[in-house]
């Protein structure tokens, strides 16, 4: 198997790990165009739902909670002028939920931003039988994108952005087993294989998706402390603390934590770029072992891609 990035030249930006979402957005106008952010309420979310709105676009939230998220909404409109910030209900891990949003959406959709997630979740699975975090973070990501492609067809030149995480390297997709059915459930095992997942979603969708005009990539945000991390052990959390050094990122700001979710959302320095994975606001590189840097080869190889995106489609029946 190769890597379906060899022959291409790497993409840099003038952005670092310490550029926030405002700074990378500054100048880019998105008046009159229309992006939906997943787990928009929390975390990283709030601040990529913040600066798309400040750009002008219209942006709704899904969350499983639409208190929480009308009271963010609120809260966006008030500090960004952008009354256009609106809050629809998706749970991913309900597939119903997901139908239920993609069928109600009318219009075209320019910015879908697959961010909510769960990670190192305790061993749990959805009414089908899946694992929960590959549901959750993959299997209802890939629902929904699936469900938007007409709007994101209609846009004219979409881009898709899915929030992936250095835990990739921790796992491949382990195809015999993806469920944890036959080997002992590992939360971060099943973290990384959901987060190799979402790296492999934009690699196939972007081959697939070019001929409308959509761009898919993936991402590594930082090291965030959000309520993503709620399932983690204050002693976990230590231990990951420690491990911040040389050989990885440095804990960033939610604003920072932002910054590569926009640049691929919504900048000119990455237009019509596609099927790739960022860290720190530039392509990452290949990962270089003893390190929690870079990309994993097996999260770009095209034939696991492929392969991927055949089971999904099998599993939810599209």
């Amino acid at each position: 198997m190769t890597r379906n990035t060899a022959e291409k030249t790497r993409v840099t930006t003038p952005f670092t790990a310490g550029s926030t979402a405002a700074e990378v957005i500054e100048g880019v106008d998105l008046r009159g165009r229309r992006a939906v952010v997943t787990g928009g309420a929390s975390g990283i979310g709030v601040e990529t739902a913040r600066a798309l709105a400040a750009a002008g676009a219209e942006v709704t939230i899904a969350v499983r909670d639409p208190g929480a998220g009308k009271r963010v909404a609120d809260d966006l409109a008030l500090a960004t002028g952008n009354a256009r910030v609106l809050v629809a209900p998706l749970d991913l891990m309900d597939q119903a939920s997901v139908a239920a949003f993609t069928a109600t959406w009318e219009g075209p959709l320019h910015i879908l931003v697959n961010n909510a997630g769960v990670m190192a979740s305790p061993e749990a699975r959805t009414p089908e039988g899946w694992e929960s975090q590959f549901a959750t973070n993959h299997l209802g990501h890939f629902a929904l994108a699936f469900g938007l492609r007409p709007a994101l067809a209609a846009a004219g030149g979409a881009r898709v952005v899915s929030v992936s995480s250095s835990a990739h390297l921790r796992s491949p997709v382990v195809f015999d087993d993806i469920q944890f059915r036959e080997r002992p459930y590992d939360p971060w095992l099943a973290y990384g294989q959901s987060k190799t997942a979402n790296v492999l979603f934009a690699v196939e969708a972007g081959r697939r998706w070019a001929g409308d005009g959509i761009v898919v990539n993936a991402l590594m945000p930082g090291a965030i402390p959000t309520n993503l991390q709620r399932h983690v052990t204050e002693e976990e959390l230590q231990r990951m603390r420690a491990q911040m050094g040389g050989d990885g990122p440095a804990w960033k700001t939610p604003e920072q934590g932002a910054a590569t979710s926009v640049l691929l959302a919504a900048s000119p320095l990455v237009e019509g770029v596609t099927g790739r994975y960022f860290e720190d606001c530039q392509e990452a590189g290949p990962h270089r072992p003893g390190t929690r840097r870079g990309v994993a080869e097996y999260a770009l190889d095209p034939e696991a891609a492929t392969l991927l995106w055949q089971v999904s489609a099998d599993l939810l029946d599209l």
